[in-house]
Formats: structure tokens, sequence, C-alpha cells
């Protein structure tokens, strides 16, 4: 800290030229943060799901339907402990941007399933109590404002018509990535209203050894094979990783991204110290005539580097993390907005990297410079 002063008078001799390449950091490591997010928000369902969690789809496709007689199937499979389903509903509130993951599911034992939600024990009591109840996730009841006791309309689009819900409890995630957008409401309603009866979107079933998965996922498939609903049995965190695969390959197009903006921004900061020590080698060559080592000369330069990145990244980070605090701008799409801490570790060492790579080149010049030859030049 000795001679930080200089290390901030040499950066401010050129202010404008210092503050374009801070930007650089910023926007760069902005850029880099809201990639982090993206990739975050498309993998975090896979990442964050239960490990003892299968779940059982029609072996055609998600939208076609299973019979609600295979539950009592799955039940008796060994190595099954839980089985729960639910139907997605498809329904807009008021708008149709106004987009919402709306599920039927069955009452009696789907909170049971996702223990990571957590509800008051009173709510879902009056949700159990009342047929045209629902349960909403945090961040749906905070955007639209809604509480307990509200009655929400709702538009169908798969189902048709107009309906009414009454929202008897908010559930809150027991971590950050848990999903709260999400709206539950009974399937026995949707049932009801439902021109095929006894059909259920999908089963989810926990089993009782996380290790057996492998083995049950063939085991329950074997069971309904040759029906005419056949199935098509994966993990949890396979059946998230394929919604994952259908947006296309999100990592290597972040990735592909994230390159081309760092190797610009090496090549800008690079050329930017380049010339910095060029415009101070007779300074450098006093430093040296006085006394200073040639380590020096050498740390003096890549710290400098060193620092202009610490604070376009900083500032960059900072600002990304500032805008998840605001929630989700997309309206729900992507329910999970977050930059996680482990992100804000690697970009910091990213914007400290490109400064040392930009940086050890002029160093290493400053360095060899010769007292007699950098005089001579003045």
């Amino acid at each position: 800290m000795k001679y930080f002063h200089l290390l901030v008078a040499n950066l401010l001799r050129k202010k404008v030229r210092t503050a374009l390449t801070i930007g650089s950091f910023i926007v760069a490591l902005f850029l880099f943060g809201l990639l982090a997010i993206v990739r975050g928000a498309f993998s975090v369902s896979a990442d964050i799901v239960g490990v003892d969690r299968l779940f059982v789809i029609n072996k055609v496709s998600i939208i076609e339907s299973l019979p609600l007689s295979y539950r009592d199937r799955l039940v008796t499979t060994p190595g099954v402990k839980e089985v729960t389903y639910s139907n997605w509903f498809g329904g807009v509130y008021q708008d149709p941007k106004n987009f919402i993951a709306e599920f039927a599911v069955d009452e009696d034992s789907y909170r049971k399933m996702y223990p990571e939600f957590k509800i008051a024990d009173d709510q879902w009591a009056a949700f159990m109590a009342d047929r045209e109840g629902a349960i909403v996730g945090e961040k749906t009841a905070k955007k639209y404002g809604w509480k307990v006791g509200d009655r929400v309309p709702m538009i169908g689009t798969i189902y048709p018509g107009n309906w009414e819900f009454n929202i008897r409890g908010i559930y809150y995630g027991s971590r950050v990535q848990d999903d709260t957008t999400q709206f539950w409401f009974h399937w026995k309603r949707l049932d009801e209203a439902a021109i095929q009866k006894g059909l259920v979107g999908w089963y989810i079933v926990r089993v009782s050894n996380p290790g057996d998965s492998a083995k049950l996922v063939k085991a329950i498939d074997d069971e309904f094979a040759n029906s005419p609903y056949e199935t098509k049995t994966d993990t949890e965190k396979a059946f998230g990783e394929s919604w994952v695969k259908q947006m296309g390959n999100i990592e290597f197009l972040i990735l592909s991204i994230g390159g081309v903006v760092f190797f610009t921004l090496l090549l800008v900061t690079g050329n930017t110290m380049a010339i910095a020590v060029r415009e101070r080698t007779s300074e450098l060559a006093v430093l040296k005539a006085v006394g200073f080592s040639d380590i020096f000369v050498m740390a003096f330069v890549l710290i400098e580097s060193l620092l202009v990145a610490l604070i376009g990244g900083g500032i960059g980070l900072t600002l990304a993390k500032l805008w998840t605090l605001g929630g989700d701008p997309t309206g729900g799409f992507l329910p999970f907005f977050y930059l996680p801490a482990k992100s804000i570790v690697v970009g910091t060492a990213l914007a400290l990297a490109v400064g040392i790579i930009a940086g050890i080149l002029p160093a290493i010049a400053a360095m060899r410079l010769r007292v007699v030859d950098a005089l001579r030049r003045v």
C-alpha cells in the first residue's frame, strides 16, 4: 500500500483511456453475470432435484395422459415408497401474456412428495377443505399482489372456460433455487370438468433407495409394456435435463459468447497496458536509476493492470447482482433468476486472469528495460 498513490496517479494520467478500459471490464463482467444467470435458470431444475424421485410419463409424449389406475400398480412396485400425480392446466390470468405454471395435483400426496416447498399447516388444511382452493408460490403471489383469501379468475386454454380459485395458501422454497412460481389446485376438480375421466398427466415416484433408481426405471416401464398406455420413466434429474436440451445447447452458446467477449477484452486491455508502459519509459528508467529493482518495476506494472481488472470486474458483477434483486424480468419464463456466489467468484477470477495475461508482457518489457537505453530515447 506504500506506493498505492503512484498507481492511482498513473491510472488518472489518462482519465478517458482508463475509464474506457474499466468500462470494457464492466460490460464484459455484466454480460458474464447475465450468461451465468441464464445458464442457472435453465439448469437449476436439473441441479436441485430430489435424488430419490422418478418421473413417469406417457411413452409417446408428455402431453399424452396416463390412466389413474396406474397409481395402484406403481404403489405396489417393489422399491417404490410413495406416489403422486399431477396435470398441466395451461390457463392464463387476465391476459395471455400472464403465463403461470399451473398444475392440478393430488392433494393427498403432493405436499409430502416435495418437502422442500414450505407451507403453513393451517393453510394446507384450508386448501384441502375447499374444492375451489389453490396454493400459489411466493414469487407469483408477489408478482400479482395476491394474498390468502383472494378469489382469482383463470382463463382455461387446454381446458377451456372461466375458472375461479380461492387462494388458500402461499408456499415458500427452503432453498434460494426452488421454483416458487407454481400454482396448484385440486386434480379432482379438473377431472370433473374433463371429457375423459380418470386420466393424469404424469406420476412422480419416490424410491426407497436412490441407488435402485436405474433398476426401478426399467421395472416400471416393463410393467406397462405392450399396454395402450406405455410409459417412459426417468430420474427427475434426467427429466429436467431433457427440458433444457429442448431449448438447444445452452452451455455451448454461453461458452462461445463468453469466450469471444473475454478474448476481445484481453486484446483491449493488453493494448492499453502496452501503450501505458511505452508512454512511461523514461519514468520507469528513473525508478530503476534511483534503486528500485527489476522485480519491483514488473510488479508495479502488473498490479496496475490487475487494479483496472478488479475495479471494472467488481462493478460489472455488482450491477448484474443488483439486477437480479428486481426479480425475473421475463414474466415467468425464467423462474430462477439469481446470480450465485460461485458465479461471482468465477467472474472475479476471470477478470483477474485477463488482467494478469494482458499485463504480463508489458510488465516483462518494463522489467527488461535498460536505464541507459530508456533515457536515450528522451
